[in-house]
């Protein structure tokens, strides 16, 4: 799988689209705000920039795309105010993968955005400026010490690639599982940690040199607070959709070998891995480290933006959820023709697995510095 092209989110407004199935993140965001406020405060209080340059990492494309970037210029704003300061102007870069949905951000989401702003705030064209920028966040972006702000949120989490040594002479190594499983040899935990090593080791290392002396970022992304990788609050979406698989298998329509040879480029990090990630690289001083917990099981988020509503409806909002952020994956492996059976055969393991357990997933919360 090369990871690049084939990675997105499902485009569009329609019923499975990433833009109708994605409120699950905007909770988090809203969970996370209160880390991001603090630290675009702190930044912006030491030295009152005439400009900020905020980038946004793994910003998809429906709500939640501009939500951060209007809550960042509500909180500068009532600073501003607060110490009849001048606004500055706001430069923000969104950034994801070639094969994001950019046209529907640009072409609808945005002009919407400016409308908003230039009503509530008097803030228009001439003093914030929305970017897009499309490329691997695994690398170089931005030219040397031109942000201020970074944020990322439930993307940090997807590989760079599918890890490697999975397939060795033609032997799979996690037969019949798609993530790292109870029956996956140690080997296979080994192969995706690395690639998790390797790859925030190299993020850390691409942002400190965009990243202003003092500048900052808030990075939100799967994780787990147990040292123990087989945790169902981070790889029970993936069990179950290798059981939908070869549910499929048995019933001939796709073959054990596509099964077993597909791995998902992803990797849901415990705190002591992130921690001593941040501490060998070396660039940024890890500030605040908090957990946000969201229980999938029985809508016991009691607000709007809740996507679950009991458990009638639980397993098909989930299915739709893991659908929309997952799909370009499984069409590229399988073909698209498997897609709706397969989703559908994953909404009746999910609603049995909820009559069970309860299906909790944890996320991490990282505030950092840059040094120097």
């Amino acid at each position: 799988m090369e990871v690049q092209q084939v990675l997105h989110m499902n485009e569009g407004v329609g019923d499975t689209s990433y833009a109708n199935n994605s409120a699950a993140q905007r909770s988090i965001i809203t969970k996370e705000m209160h880390i991001v406020e603090d630290a675009i405060l702190d930044l912006y209080c030491i030295s009152f920039p005439k400009r900020l340059s905020i980038a946004d990492l793994g910003c998809s494309s429906g709500p939640n795309t501009l939500f951060l970037l209007s809550h960042i210029i509500d909180t500068i704003e009532m600073k501003c105010r607060e110490l009849s300061h001048p606004l500055p102007e706001f430069q923000m870069f969104l950034n994801d993968l070639p094969g994001n949905d950019f046209n529907t951000i640009f072409r609808y989401l945005l002009p919407d955005f400016y409308e908003k702003l230039n009503e509530e705030k008097g803030v228009g064209l001439g003093q914030c400026f929305v970017a897009g920028l499309a490329g691997s966040f695994y690398g170089r972006l931005f030219p040397s010490k031109s942000l201020h702000f970074v944020h990322s949120s439930s993307s940090l989490h997807w590989l760079s690639q599918v890890p490697q040594g999975l397939h060795n002479e033609g032997n799979t190594l996690n037969k019949g599982k798609i993530y790292i499983s109870k029956t996956s040899p140690p080997s296979v935990f080994r192969a995706y940690l690395a690639q998790f090593q390797s790859d925030f080791s190299l993020f850390l290392k691409s942002r400190s040199e965009e990243v202003i002396g003092g500048g900052c970022m808030v990075l939100t992304f799967a994780g787990r607070r147990s040292s123990d990788p087989f945790s169902k609050e981070c790889s029970s979406q993936w069990e179950l959709l290798a059981q939908a698989l070869n549910d499929m298998v048995s019933q001939g329509v796709i073959e054990q070998e596509q099964v077993d040879s597909f791995n998902v480029p992803y990797y849901a990090p415990s705190i002591h891995e992130l921690e001593a990630i941040v501490e060998t690289e070396g660039s940024f001083r890890l500030d605040r480290l908090e957990i946000i917990e969201t229980d999938n099981s029985n809508g016991s988020e009691d607000n709007e933006e809740s996507f679950l509503f009991g458990k009638f409806t639980s397993g098909p909002k989930i299915a739709k959820c893991i659908r929309a952020i997952s799909e370009s994956m499984f069409a590229d492996q399988f073909g698209a023709t498997i897609t709706n059976d397969l989703f559908q055969i994953y909404e009746q393991h999910v609603a049995e697995y909820l009559s069970k357990e309860k299906d909790i997933h944890t996320s991490l919360v990282l505030s950092m510095t840059r040094k120097g």
